[in-house]
C-alpha cells in the first residue's frame, strides 16, 4: 500500500504523514523535496506552477512509489495531489496508492500559512491552488480528514485508516 497525504499548502499534510510513516515504520517522501530548482523559484516569486511544471515531477514521484513497490514496500508521501489527473499519474506507480486529503476551510489555511516563515510557498498562492484542488471522486481509495482537527487526532484518524487499508481482504 501506498499513502499520499494530498492537500494545500497549510493543510498540514506533510506533519500528520511524516508521523503516520514513523508509527508504521514506513518510507516517507515529502514531494516538494522532488521540485526542480525553477518549481520552487516560481513559486517563492508568487507564480502558480502549471501542468507543464508539474508532470515531470510528479513522473518522478511516481517513479519514487514504483521504486518501493519493486522491493514491496509501502510507504507514505505528503503531496498536493490537487487534481485527478495528478493522482491518476501518481497511481500509476503501483496498484494500492490511497489519498489521504487534508481539507478544511480557507481561513483556517490561510491562518496556518500566514504564521509560517519557513516554507517557499507565500500564502498569497493559496487561492490559486484551492482553484486548482479537485476533491476526491468516489472510485479513487482515500478519504478526507478535518484539518480544523489537531494533529494527534488527525494522527490517530489516518492511522485507522492505513492500518485498516492494509489488511489483507
Amino acid at each position: 500500500m501506498h499513502f499520499v497525504f494530498m492537500g494545500v499548502s497549510g493543510s498540514g499534510k506533510t506533519t500528520v504523514a511524516e508521523h503516520v510513516a514513523r508509527a508504521l515504520e514506513l518510507p516517507f517522501a515529502e514531494a516538494d523535496v522532488f521540485h526542480p530548482r525553477v518549481n520552487i523559484d516560481k513559486m517563492a516569486a508568487g507564480v502558480p506552477l502549471t501542468d507543464e511544471d508539474r508532470w515531470p515531477w510528479l513522473r518522478e514521484l511516481a517513479g519514487w512509489i514504483a521504486s518501493h513497490e519493486a522491493l514491496g514496500e509501502s510507504t507514505v508521501m505528503a503531496c498536493s495531489a490537487l487534481k485527478r489527473s495528478y493522482r491518476d499519474l501518481l497511481r500509476q506507480g503501483a496498484p494500492g496508492v490511497h489519498f489521504l486529503h487534508m481539507h478544511g476551510p480557507e481561513e483556517v489555511i490561510w491562518e496556518r500559512l500566514a504564521a509560517r516563515a519557513d516554507h517557499f510557498m507565500p500564502p498569497a498562492l493559496l487561492r490559486s491552488q484551492l482553484d486548482t484542488l479537485q476533491p476526491l471522486d468516489p472510485d479513487e481509495a482515500g478519504r478526507e480528514f478535518d484539518v480544523r482537527l489537531d494533529v494527534d487526532t488527525l494522527t490517530r484518524e489516518s492511522l485507522a485508516y492505513a492500518r485498516a487499508a492494509m489488511q489483507p481482504s
